[in-house]
């Protein structure tokens, strides 16, 4: 097995693992969403003038709607169905109006779900300069044989890998960095439980692992959560199957980037 997922696995298994983990991935989930006072007035206004329309169109500009309805996703991709559809709109209005306005504000506020949290908490992570480099934006990163990481947006790392390094997955990058003259290219993943997204999650880590490319480039898997939990889950039993490969929590990154 390779010595870092087996490093991952004990170390999540026999040590303050969550403790540790939390500086990577420190979960909010108390915060409440910031209601924009320019929207809400807008739409109190509406609410206040029983101007149906304008209610849900002033909702719908809300990263969320305050009621769960089947129908609000086909109103937030087509807004002209707003004007055909007039029974839908008094209907939705009718369970607003139940609601009232104050719980329509608390319902718009609803801290965002930990999950949804994750995605940029790893790179926020790496950019502090823990693993003991500042990380560069690409123009530099391009200049530059010294040892580096690169500080990009996921698509970014990804036009970079398929011009530069030959990738060809239609997915943006994690993390890339190049020590000892090798480029180091990454997906990070946080599986908070067992079943079917979580497994898709894992998937993509893995399909990086399964992408050829040239001898010089270290592909890693940057896994943390349940996947490490000794039993007979699925995904342990993945991490099996794949244990010569280079799959190691973040917490162990810096010494893998180091030993390169």
């Amino acid at each position: 097995m390779n010595y870092f997922l087996y490093s991952s696995i004990e170390l999540a298994n026999q040590r303050d693992y969550l403790d540790q983990l939390f500086r990577v991935y420190p979960m909010s989930p108390d915060n409440i969403r910031t209601i924009d006072s320019t929207l809400w007035e807008r739409f109190e206004s509406a609410f206040g003038e029983d101007n149906q329309t304008q209610i849900i169109e002033s909702l719908l500009d809300f990263d969320l709607f305050p009621i769960k309805d089947s129908y609000i996703a086909y109103l937030r991709r087509d807004r002209s169905a707003i004007h055909r559809n007039p029974a839908t709109i008094a209907r939705i209005c009718g369970r607003l109006k139940d609601m009232g306005i104050n719980k329509i504000y608390e319902n718009l506020s609803t801290p965002k779900e930990t999950n949804r949290q994750i995605g940029p908490l790893f790179k926020r992570w790496v950019n502090s300069g823990v693993l003991g480099l500042e990380p560069i934006n690409i123009e530099e990163f391009k200049h530059t044989q010294s040892n580096a990481i690169l500080k990009a947006s996921d698509s970014v790392m990804q036009s970079f890998a398929k011009e530069y390094l030959g990738y060809t997955n239609d997915k943006g990058l994690d993390f890339i960095a190049r020590f000892n003259g090798k480029f180091i290219i990454g997906e990070a993943k946080f599986l908070s439980d067992f079943g079917g997204h979580q497994n898709a999650q894992l998937n993509d880590a893995l399909t990086l692992l399964n992408t050829p490319l040239r001898d010089d480039i270290i592909k890693v898997a940057i896994l943390d959560g349940v996947c490490y939990i000794k039993n007979k889950s699925k995904m342990f039993h993945t991490l099996h199957q794949y244990s010569q490969n280079n799959i190691l929590s973040a917490l162990l990154l810096r010494d893998f980037l180091y030993q390169i």
